[in-house]
């Protein structure tokens, strides 16, 4: 697991062991970030169930002003630490070792890009985007990956589901609002 492109292209990253990580896969994350790759600069990100890290910072990496990273087990939030600090990027990110719910439950500040990749076929995805308009900008988008076969609502608050992506097994699903213009049409 590496970062793509940007200030810290190259670098490897470390990942959780166990059975129970799934890393995005260099595929998927180019995809990911081809999808984004002209909102990036000076956006503010948040990596929902971020793990060792990787998506918000790549997001970091290509120009992102900010990222959070939360994450419920201690063990990922050290990594995700250890990775900032490995990659330079520390001085813009801030790490919360918690609920990612309680999180959005709680926190205020507004994001432009959300990256929701918690386990697969447990609700959570469901649940938290129920949840992440309330963090987000009206111009910001949400994107979700998802297993392929998983059944992801049409809209979520103001946000609707604009796009969906496949790659093998594994989907995106790319959340906006739409512009007034585009429901007129």
């Amino acid at each position: 697991m590496r970062v793509i492109t940007g200030s810290a292209r190259g670098r490897r990253l470390f990942t959780l062991e166990g059975n129970d990580v799934r890393p995005t896969t260099d595929r998927v994350k180019e995809a990911l970030f081809s999808i984004v790759q002209f909102e990036l600069e000076g956006r503010r990100v948040l990596d929902l169930f971020a793990g060792s890290g990787q998506l918000g910072i790549e997001a970091l990496s290509r120009g992102a002003k900010s990222a959070v990273f939360v994450d419920l087990s201690k063990k990922a939030a050290d990594v995700v630490r250890r990775n900032l600090e490995l990659t330079g990027l520390s001085k813009n990110a801030s790490v919360i070792c918690g609920d990612s719910l309680s999180f959005l439950k709680t926190h205020s500040t507004e994001f432009d890009i959300a990256f929701l990749d918690p386990p697969y076929s447990t609700g959570l995805l469901q649940e938290a985007l129920g949840l992440v308009p309330n963090v987000m900008s009206k111009s910001g988008c949400i994107i979700c990956e998802a297993p392929q076969d998983e059944k992801m609502p049409e809209s979520a608050a103001d946000f609707r589901l604009v796009k969906k992506y496949k790659y093998g097994k594994v989907s995106l699903f790319l959340y906006r609002i739409p512009f007034e213009e585009d429901d007129k049409a």
